[in-house]
This record gives C-alpha cells, sequence and structure tokens, in this order.
C-alpha cells in the first residue's frame, strides 16, 4: 500500500535534496576567483547616422551589455566582479582624458591597480552598420601589466536579442575553454 508522505518527511526530502544540490555546486570558491573590474563599453560607430532614439537605444543596450558581462563573469565563476563605484573619480578624469577607454591600456590597470583587482576589463561595439555589429573585450593583467585575452563576437541586428546573445555566446565559450585549460583568460 502506498502512502503520501508526510509533512516531516518532505521537509528531510527537500533538505536532503538541497544537501545534494549544493555538494554538486563546482568546486571553486569565491575566494579562489580572480577579481576583476569590468569598465563601460565604448561606442565605435562607423556610420553614425543614427539620431534621437536610436542614439538613446545604443547606450542603453550599451550599458545593458556592461550589466550583463558583469553578471554572467561573475555567474559563471570566471571573475569575481568589483564594482566601478569606488573608482569613479579616476574613471571620470580617464575619460575626459581619452577618446576611447579600451584604446588606453593603462587606464585599465589603473582603475585595476586603484581597487586592487587581478585584472581589469575593457570592451567595445564597434557599430558596422545596423546590420553588423561585434561586441569585443580584453582582459588586461592588473599586475603584470599585459593584456591576456582578447575576443570579439559578431552580431547580426542591432536589436535587443542580438545584444543579449553576442555577450552571453562571449561568456559561455570563454567558461568552455576554462574548463579545458584553467589559465584561459588569465
Amino acid at each position: 500500500m502506498y502512502r503520501t508522505p508526510s509533512k516531516l518527511s518532505r521537509r528531510r526530502l527537500l533538505a536532503w535534496s538541497l544537501a545534494g544540490a549544493a555538494a554538486a555546486r563546482p568546486a571553486w570558491s569565491q575566494a579562489s576567483v580572480p577579481s576583476a573590474v569590468v569598465l563601460d563599453f565604448d561606442l565605435l560607430d562607423d556610420h553614425p547616422n543614427t539620431a534621437g532614439d536610436n542614439q538613446a537605444q545604443l547606450g542603453a543596450r550599451l550599458r545593458r551589455a556592461h550589466v550583463q558581462l558583469q553578471q554572467e563573469l561573475q555567474a559563471q565563476g570566471l571573475y569575481r566582479i568589483v564594482p566601478l563605484e569606488n573608482a569613479q573619480a579616476l574613471l571620470d578624469k580617464l575619460r575626459n582624458e581619452q577618446e576611447y577607454m579600451h584604446r588606453c591600456e593603462d587606464c585599465a590597470r589603473q582603475i585595476g591597480r586603484q581597487l586592487d583587482t587581478d585584472y581589469a576589463i575593457t570592451g567595445w561595439v564597434q557599430k558596422v552598420s545596423e546590420l553588423i555589429l561585434n561586441l569585443n573585450i580584453e582582459v588586461h593583467d592588473v599586475r603584470r601589466g599585459r593584456v591576456v585575452l582578447s575576443k570579439s563576437v559578431d552580431m547580426r541586428g542591432n536589436n535587443d536579442q542580438s545584444w543579449e546573445r553576442a555577450v552571453r555566446f562571449l561568456v559561455n565559450d570563454m567558461a568552455q575553454k576554462r574548463q579545458g585549460n584553467p589559465k584561459y583568460g588569465m
């Protein structure tokens, strides 16, 4: 005869399930994950024929891509993301001196040093046309003073979905390569 589980046995089953899920999590801890700061994305617009609303949409997409990149890098356990807020004055100063942050390798490293991170990540989107764009990142080793990873993903179509897919693909590809080579991007 089958009996339905009591509330107590359902709680025990739930507790065992949660304990099993916790044990199945990746073996990395936050302390062993290298720290990184992600700078805001730059926009290289080869055909700046977009006006008003389209420029606002591009700005919003750049901000969302920045946030998504931070979230996915951390969720995949690739880097422990350090917020930019404590380096805002330096970032503002450097932005006033540079046309594009991604072209100034020392700028990323200065921000990384101020925040005491292992890495600083710069990013930019090149808009060739409304149909052809690419999303790029560089990972700068703050202490050794060199770029350790450059990645680029092509996008087809200038819409929210293509931008989200590009960031997701880029991070998933990094995570897969890190599984095969634990030093990838470091």
